[in-house]
């Protein structure tokens, strides 16, 4: 490194760019100091500093003003735009952060039951705040939403967990009742109080096993050394209600997926199954986008409450 390279750099180039830009603007080391909050002699020895490393002269005095030498144009020329980008830096960095949110997206996982019945009114409420953005829905099962979640293709999920990973965070945010289904007329829907023994002679319609409902009603039937006998399996909770309906079979469902219209017996179980909290799925650690931000800060006081069943419970 070659001696004028070493004195340039002792110094604050930022700092004497700066202060040449200031003299250069307002024509007097007086005014250019009063703009900085300096000293005329600070602007001054920043100038001289900035000279001495580029080995040249910048300002010539022209009676009570100074004025750029041809050198100092050319340099003007190119530190004008370094020195009033960086100065706007600050601003430039809180518009992108904590910006007005003209722009965007919001990427959500979410299973086919998250989708129809929680995610309407959520993503309602952030487009009548949030208009300008673009909200995307990936319609995923669980194993696939966590694998979207950890490799960044989606902000968050939004569903049901029972066994949280470590790498995952979960937030519940609603809670709902568990309820046993069965068509009108069946002989269980004489019976207020229902034992798991009672609906062991009847066949039940599940999802798939891999997920969540299966999982959790295998568990409990298990706990209590009752066996059970699944009929059906099927993906989505208003398929498994129409074949409930049908009289293939009965089913353990979380009550956010009832509503008055249909034609179905439900009994709360909640004595035997835990309520059923879904909520917000998120890779621990990650640093979400604004916008994602933004989508759960709204949300967060939305009621979910269209079934009888449900508790009503927000679980900030």
């Amino acid at each position: 490194m070659q001696k004028n390279e070493r004195f340039y750099y002792k110094g604050n180039p930022l700092k004497q760019l700066r202060a040449f830009c200031a003299v250069a603007r307002t024509g007097k080391m007086t005014d250019a100091a009063n703009e900085l909050f300096l000293s005329q002699s600070a602007v001054s020895l920043q100038v001289k500093a900035l000279e001495s490393a580029l080995e040249t002269v910048l300002f010539e005095r022209r009676g009570p003003n100074i004025q750029l030498t041809p050198e100092g144009r050319k340099l003007l020329d190119m530190a004008r735009p370094l020195v009033e980008g960086v100065d706007a830096l600050p601003g430039r960095f809180a518009k992108e952060v904590h910006g007005n949110m003209d722009t965007g997206e919001v990427v959500i996982a979410a299973g086919e039951s998250t989708i129809i019945y929680i995610l309407p009114r959520l993503v309602a409420r952030f487009r009548e705040r949030f208009p300008n953005i673009h909200v995307q829905m990936r319609n995923v099962t669980g194993r696939d939403g966590l694998a979207m979640i950890r490799e960044d293709q989606v902000d968050f999920a939004i569903g049901s967990m029972l066994d949280v990973p470590t790498d995952i965070s979960y937030t519940p945010m609603y809670t709902f009742d568990p309820a046993l289904i069965m068509p009108e007329g069946h002989e269980l829907a004489e019976r207020d109080d229902i034992h798991l023994e009672d609906i062991a002679p009847y066949g039940l319609i599940l999802p798939p096993r891999r997920l969540t409902t299966w999982r959790l009603v295998d568990r409990v039937f298990q706990q209590h050394q009752v066996p059970f006998n699944v009929v059906l399996e099927v993906g989505g909770w208003e398929v498994i209600k129409r074949y409930v309906e049908a009289n293939f079979g009965l089913s353990i469902v979380t009550s956010i997926c009832l509503r008055e219209e249909d034609r179905l017996i439900a009994r709360n179980m909640s004595n035997y199954f835990p309520k059923r909290t879904y909520g917000v799925v998120a890779r621990r650690g990650r640093h979400l986008p604004l916008p994602a931000r933004a989508f759960l800060e709204t949300v967060q006081d939305v009621p979910i409450s269209d079934s009888p069943w449900h508790t009503g419970e927000s679980m900030r």
